[in-house]
């Protein structure tokens, strides 16, 4: 389990624990809480990642995103725990970002996170440079495009789920996405496109 995670969810405890104990606590509801979305931290990750552009913040807004949905618990009512989760980390990651506009211009690329395992130093080389054009075009769409096409693309959530995290219509969703694909592949083959051409420069 990635340290992140694990300092997740000893926050919440910590945090609900000692705030609460009687009320969070009893019936094992945090752990109850822990079988359900543990597994979709991962995915909160990346949500917040690429909405943030920032691996630390991103970090620390999950775990706070993380002991809301804790502390909210008691509210769910058995409805998809990962769209739950990421609404809450969504609408977390909004009030940091009002909160914190001047650092919302940042980003990092963290090369770990997009290696290709097994392959040769030639092939995560062209790996990691592809993967961080998709990500630099990702961050450089609006951000109601981008988290569209976190949530649909890399999340394979349904618009009608997209639609109830960020609070649209599924027809916007749509028109959004849509919108999105086009600037994404544009970006995309202009920035291939001008590795390739520096590629056969250089091997020329």
């Amino acid at each position: 389990m990635p340290a992140f995670r694990i300092e997740a969810v000893q926050a919440a405890r910590k945090s609900v624990c000692h705030g609460e104990p009687e009320r969070a606590m009893s019936g094992g509801i945090a752990s109850e809480f822990e079988r359900i979305f543990l597994p979709h931290l991962d995915a909160a990750y990346n949500l917040a990642r690429l909405l943030l552009r920032n691996a630390s913040d991103a970090e620390d807004l999950v775990q706070e995103a993380y002991l809301r949905a804790l502390r909210g618990f008691e509210g769910f009512r058995g409805a998809a725990a990962r769209p739950w989760l990421l609404k809450i980390v969504r609408n977390t990651c909004y009030t940091w970002m009002r909160d914190n506009r001047a650092r919302t211009e940042m980003a990092e690329f963290d090369e770990s996170v997009h290696s290709i395992p097994g392959s040769t130093p030639e092939t995560q080389s062209l790996g990691r440079e592809r993967a961080e054009a998709v990500r630099s075009c990702i961050e450089q769409l609006p951000l109601d495009f981008r988290e569209g096409i976190i949530l649909r693309e890399m999340e394979q959530l349904s618009y009608e789920e997209i639609a109830e995290i960020t609070g649209v219509p599924p027809g916007t969703v749509m028109s959004r996405l849509s919108r999105a694909r086009a600037r994404l592949s544009q970006c995309l083959k202009l920035r291939l496109g001008a590795d390739d051409r520096t590629m056969k420069r250089g091997s020329a």
